[in-house]
């Protein structure tokens, strides 16, 4: 029996940050850090932006930290590792080598799965779902031969990869069911705004059209609508969501219809077992109610924190203004706040023509949300600091 002080599961940026937390505070306890894919691990974030755009890439510079951080911090490493059973009350974890690994404390980091749509032909040759390195490398070996391709989807990572391609003078089009582009989080003026600039870069907008399957044999030869009308295309991006990664612990407290429920600390109901990242379903202390992010600074932040009140020595919340951003062609997109819900007013200082403005959205009379279009760091970091006071923060 393999027995550990700390174990972390998922070898995303929330994972290695766990192991990073962990180690500014205890330098002796034993750590294991187990993850599916057979890479250590990287800026993902990175993957549909200057990743896919590079003709060489370099695979060491997405590392994140870099590999030999972990041989001087002594942390035991099990990449292209699957965790096919974890026991909560034995705490152990089973792995599909058979080997059994028992632990003192846990992380569970295992990140999100891109969702498949509910249609025909979803696991069709040519059908990329963006997440891993992996797909990344194929997606750019595939646009080599085809150089036409079709991304399904209009949030955040179809409008990165979209943008992405087109720059690699590639005839990209783009589908997506809804009437304008970032309609989860912009409001429709803006969302308007995004869409047009798009289609003046050459992408070819396919707006209010519902997926309705993908055709071919084996490779991916059309792309159905629901209202009937058929692209002809070789490759398709499906952006269409992503998921948590939560069948490892299905049917137990550790899973909920929305993530895994934790603690101010990130810790779950069940002691000494936390989860972060991509899972954690947290108390926001700054915008109220309970929410999940899906976004590589939460991540990072999670990670660090749960990672420092797993060695017992620190007690610290998780408290930030929910915040990511977004790079799409020359733009460069930061969201400060909550975007969960539409706007009933938004104050638009700027103008969307020079691509250079700041959005307040409110709902009501309360100040809920900050976007900022191609704003200096220093405006971010005070739009934070307006929110909070905003809030009574």
């Amino acid at each position: 029996m393999i027995r550990r002080d700390y174990l972390i599961i998922g070898s995303g940026i929330a994972g290695a940050s766990a192991c990073e937390g962990i180690r500014r505070h205890d330098k002796r306890g034993t750590v294991t850090l187990i993850g599916a894919e057979a890479f250590p691990p990287y800026k993902r974030w990175i993957l549909s932006k200057s990743f896919l755009r590079e003709k060489n890439p370099q695979l060491k510079k997405l590392q994140e930290p870099d590999e030999r951080w972990y041989r001087a911090h002594k942390v035991e490493t099990r990449f292209g590792t699957v965790v096919t059973q974890f026991n909560i009350d034995r705490r152990l974890a089973v792995l599909a080598n058979g080997e059994s690994i028992e632990f003192t404390k846990a992380c569970l980091a295992m990140g999100s799965r891109p969702v498949r749509p509910p249609v025909a032909g979803v696991g069709l040759g040519n059908v990329i779902y963006l997440r891993t390195l992996r797909d990344a490398l194929a997606l750019k070996e595939m646009a080599d031969l085809e150089k036409s391709l079709m991304v399904v989807g209009g949030g955040l990572l179809a409008c990165e990869a979209a943008a992405s391609l087109r720059m690699m003078k590639l005839k990209v089009g783009l589908m997506h069911r809804d009437p304008y582009l970032l309609n989860r989080y912009l409001d429709a003026e803006t969302g308007a705004w995004l869409t047009d600039y798009f289609g003046k870069h050459g992408v070819a907008m396919s707006m209010g059209e519902g997926l309705n399957g993908f055709e071919g044999k084996t490779i991916l030869r059309n792309i159905q609508t629901k209202s009937g009308n058929r692209y002809p295309v070789g490759l398709a991006v499906v952006a269409c969501g992503a998921e948590p990664n939560l069948d490892l612990v299905r049917n137990t407290p550790l899973a909920g219809p929305h993530g895994s429920p934790v603690t101010d600390y990130l810790e779950t109901e069940e002691k000494g077992i936390y989860a972060v990242g991509d899972l954690a379903f947290y108390p926001d202390r700054v915008m109220g109610g309970v929410r999940r992010q899906t976004h590589w600074e939460n991540a990072r932040k999670q990670g660090l924190i749960a990672g420092a009140n797993m060695t017992g020595k620190k007690r610290i919340r998780y408290e930030q203004v929910p915040y990511f951003w977004t790079e799409m062609f020359d733009l460069r997109m930061d969201f400060v706040g909550d975007f969960s819900v539409l706007p009933t007013r938004v104050d638009l200082q700027g103008t969307h023509a020079k691509k250079k403005f700041v959005a307040r959205y409110y709902q009501g009379e309360k100040l809920r949300g900050i976007l900022l279009c191609d704003q200096p760091p220093r405006e971010v970091e005070s739009a934070k600091t307006q929110l909070r006071h905003a809030l009574g923060k």
